[in-house]
């Protein structure tokens, strides 16, 4: 895709899926329990790619230098944006090449309004670490009704998003980024399972499908829109002995990823 002639013209809405494992993206889309995003993914199905960290953090600060997921084949693969450094081997003439550290501060100078909308702890202000990632937006949201242990979390997450957007101008160009925590443990809350399980992901995502269904909705009736929706990471539920992430795990490196133009 050419994300270069898309800034500018497009509003640009990132979404990650915070500890969506692979196999569990795909038996959802499979049951027919993710309808809506479904309807967005090329080809009617995932890609498989490998994220650059095995944790939320990590996972984040290396998307937002523009070191999205990567294809599972061999590369270099063009990445979609790239902050300008000497020697990248993985810029493009398609990719949007930005003069600044992160990609959020990249899009402001380019006179996007830019829109964080928290999730997982990583996102909670409370600490000093939790402030880091949303410091690199000009908007910044979060509250425990957007946090892990939420219920309806997705659906405020996606309500803020909208109407932060309500409130700019319509010429004005944004950049959303929304964590959807619903997905991360305790996951058993949308299944009603005793453990946190592939299962409880499924439900989880099912949950959220229908409100991202709603933000993408709202996004595309302002501004055509570069989209791009991906998990950070998987986790393991018993591969190998392990439970969690951070760490090697092909359940944890390799996440759902899609990217997409839409009018």
């Amino acid at each position: 895709m050419n994300a270069s002639a898309c800034i500018g013209t497009h509003d640009v809405l990132l979404v990650t899926l915070d500890t969506l494992r692979c196999d569990a993206a795909e038996e959802a889309l499979a049951r027919g329990r993710t309808p809506e995003i479904g309807a967005l993914l090329p080809g009617g199905r995932w890609e498989r790619r490998h994220s650059p960290g095995s944790f939320t953090y990590a996972a984040h600060h290396a998307f937002f230098a523009g070191f999205l997921p990567t294809p599972t084949g061999p590369g270099p693969h063009p990445r979609l944006f790239a902050a300008r450094f000497p020697g990248s081997e993985s810029t493009a003439a398609e990719t949007w090449v930005f003069d600044a550290p992160d990609l959020p501060t990249g899009l402001a100078e380019a006179g996007y309004h830019t829109i964080c909308v928290g999730g997982v702890g990583f996102f909670n202000p409370a600490s000093r670490l939790g402030q880091r990632l949303p410091s690199l937006f000009q908007e910044r949201h979060w509250s425990e009704a957007m946090g892990v242990t939420a219920p309806d979390s997705t659906a405020r997450q996606v309500e803020t998003a909208l109407a932060s957007l309500a409130a700019l101008p319509a010429a004005r160009r944004a950049f959303v980024f929304l964590n959807v925590s619903a997905i991360h443990q305790p996951n058993r809350i949308f299944s009603g399972r005793a453990e946190d399980d592939v299962e409880g992901q499924i439900a989880a995502l099912a949950y959220a499908d229908a409100h991202l269904g709603r933000l993408v909705r709202g996004m595309r009736g302002r501004a055509p829109l570069l989209m791009v929706m991906c998990s950070d990471h998987g986790t393991a539920y018993g591969e190998g002995g392990h439970v969690g992430h951070r760490h090697a795990q092909p359940v944890v490196w390799e996440v759902p990823y899609m990217e997409a133009r839409l009018t």
